[in-house]
């Protein structure tokens, strides 16, 4: 079974950063991508971003290109979102997920097979 834990979620104003970190385990780390989803208070789980297993490809939702960016650490099996010039429409509950056996990068919840319980960002105004 593979773990997923999320952290560096917290407060911060608009126009600041956070760096996001989700650690996995219990399996090897080959051929999965690692994506990120956001769920706001009454809505469904959005796509953030993605990384595929080389690293070579990764994807952006419109609303966070250019601000957000996301990257993998093989060593620790650990997967990576900087976010900066940060928007109060930003604040979310953030999840990591993980899509095993795919070279590609997933988009789509369906598509992800573990998931971490979540951390919370909130921005202020």
């Amino acid at each position: 079974q593979v773990q997923l834990v999320e952290s560096g979620g917290g407060l911060v104003q608009a126009g600041g950063s956070l760096r996001l970190s989700c650690a996995a385990s219990g399996r090897t780390f080959s051929w999965s991508a690692m994506g990120w989803f956001r769920q706001a208070p009454g809505k469904e789980r959005e796509f953030v971003s993605a990384i595929s297993w080389s690293g070579g490809r990764t994807d952006y939702a419109d609303s966070v290109k250019g601000r957000f960016s996301i990257s993998r650490e093989y060593a620790t099996n650990t997967v990576y979102l900087q976010m900066d010039s940060l928007k109060p429409e930003d604040t979310a509950a953030y999840y990591c997920a993980l899509a095993e056996g795919t070279r590609l990068v997933p988009k789509r919840v369906q598509e992800y097979d573990y998931w971490g319980q979540g951390t919370q960002v909130r921005v202020s105004s």
